[in-house]
């Protein structure tokens, strides 16, 4: 499913948090100061990181380095690295782990992984 073809129609939930943000990025904020404004701030922030993951299609090629490993999550891929299951796969956790940090790179700092 893209972002182009909702599930639940418009507008998506990607579209409501960018709204929610965009209120508080502009009448909040204007209307306010000191701590108040800080918090609005923060709160935009986050609400952008959210519309950020919602929108983000890079979701399968994380899932996709997980499975090179036979793994399904980063718990498991975490597990797998304490008991020593990977020791002689440093290569590919190595790539994984890259894909995954560009990954969440991606949503928390767009444009960082392009630096």
């Amino acid at each position: 499913m893209t972002s182009g073809d909702p599930l639940h129609g418009r507008p998506t939930a990607a579209e409501l948090v960018a709204a929610v943000a965009e209120f508080i990025e502009g009448d909040v904020r204007e209307a306010t100061s000191g701590q108040v404004n800080f918090h609005a701030r923060v709160a935009a922030n986050v609400l952008r990181t959210v519309e950020r993951e919602l929108l983000d299609d890079r979701d399968a090629e994380a899932r996709a380095a997980l499975a090179g490993l036979g793994l399904n999550d980063e718990a498991g891929l975490a597990a797998a690295i304490r008991a020593g299951e990977l020791d002689e796969r440093t290569k590919d956790v190595t790539a994984c782990l890259r894909t995954l940090v560009r990954h969440r790179l991606g949503v928390a700092h767009p444009g960082y992984d392009s630096e």
